[in-house]
Parts: structure tokens; C-alpha cells; sequence
């Protein structure tokens, strides 16, 4: 799977060990950024980068780092096609591939620890969205919400 990994300032530290976790299960990881820990950059934009990537098929999810995980979740979900929830637990996060169809986990990392922050993303990875007839039904009209955007 290509899995685009991303966060601000507060992402920079777990994010290569997260990358590294993804890339030893298999998975082709795209770094979208921070780089550097530059308390001036904003999660918005990385949130974007990353949403646009997983939203234009060039990745096919996304994780995304950044203090506590809201304003990633809140930022990636303002684009198209992107399904981003704050998973701080190993349920929600394969719960939210299967039911939901989640496509985006993103995570604190003032909240979670980095041993934590690795099961977490590998439940969310390893999960599948289960297609059931309640969670298409559901999805489909997520996806009808999403249509209204204009």
C-alpha cells in the first residue's frame, strides 16, 4: 500500500520512526513533510498536502502528526474524498478503516507515545473496509454529505 506520512512541528520526531514501521511492513511511504521543528509552521498545510495526495490516488492513505491530532483531523477533512478521524486507541483505528472507510489517521503526539503511536498505525494499516451493506449504506451517504460541498 503507498501510505503518505505528514504533521507539523510536533510530527517531526515520530514521524520517521512511524515511516520506518511502515516501510518494514511493506509499504512504499511518501513524506510530505515537516522536516524541521519550526514552531512557526502550521498544521494546515502539511494537513493539505497530505489530503491531497491520498484525495488524487497518489497515495492510497495517509497518517498525519501533529500536538493532539485535532487540527489535522479538522484541516484534512475539509478536502474532497478524505475521511480523517484522530484515533489515540488500536480500536478505532482498524474500527474506523472497516465501518467507516477511514483514510486518514491522525494522531497527537503530545497525547500518544511512540510504542502506542506504531500499534496504532499498524491496526489502521492492516484493517480493510469490510463493504457490509450498513457500512456502504452509511459511507454512501457520508459521500452524499460530501457532494453538497459544492
Amino acid at each position: 500500500m503507498r501510505i503518505a506520512i505528514g504533521g507539523d512541528h510536533w510530527g517531526v520526531e515520530l514521524k520517521p520512526a512511524l515511516a520506518e514501521l511502515l516501510q518494514g511492513l511493506g509499504h512504499e511511504v511518501s513524506d510530505v513533510g515537516a522536516y524541521t521543528h519550526d514552531p512557526a509552521d502550521d498544521y494546515p498545510d502539511y494537513a493539505k498536502a497530505l489530503a491531497d495526495l491520498v484525495s488524487s490516488g497518489g497515495a492510497d492513505r495517509g497518517v498525519l502528526i501533529c500536538g493532539s491530532g485535532v487540527g489535522a483531523s479538522v484541516a484534512a477533512n475539509k478536502v474532497r474524498g478524505i475521511r480523517a478521524a484522530m484515533c489515540h486507541d488500536t480500536y478505532s483505528a482498524h474500527q474506523g478503516v472497516e465501518h467507516d472507510d477511514m483514510n486518514v489517521l491522525c494522531l497527537g503526539s503530545r497525547i500518544v507515545g511512540d510504542e502506542l503511536a506504531r500499534e496504532i498505525v499498524s491496526a489502521f494499516v492492516s484493517a480493510q473496509f469490510t463493504g457490509e451493506e450498513r457500512h456502504q449504506r452509511r459511507l454512501n451517504k457520508v459521500l452524499a454529505m460530501e457532494a453538497d460541498f459544492g
